[in-house]
């Protein structure tokens, strides 16, 4: 873990990430953020990180039910929902 770095929020609650964490991130150039409060501590992710760890989990979960399913699998369940 880094040293922590102070960052200064606005009168209207903008909060700017410091470039050297910006680019180390890979979001230097702008992009998505994911935001989370954790014990009172704010965490920051990118949005690809939060999908990465999505998909790990999902194939966790697939993983030990021993089932296979695919994303046309998961459309079908999902229209059966839709009409009723």
């Amino acid at each position: 873990m880094s040293q922590p770095i102070k960052a200064v929020v606005s009168p209207s609650g903008q909060l700017s990430i410091p470039a050297e964490l910006r680019k180390s991130m890979g979001i230097d150039g702008g992009g998505e953020v994911l935001l989370t409060l954790d014990g009172g501590e704010l965490r920051v992710k990118t949005a690809a990180e939060g999908w990465r760890r999505a998909r790990e989990k999902a194939q966790a979960i697939l993983a030990q039910s021993g089932k296979s399913f695919t994303v046309d699998d998961f459309l079908a369940e999902r229209k059966t929902y839709w009409r009723d």
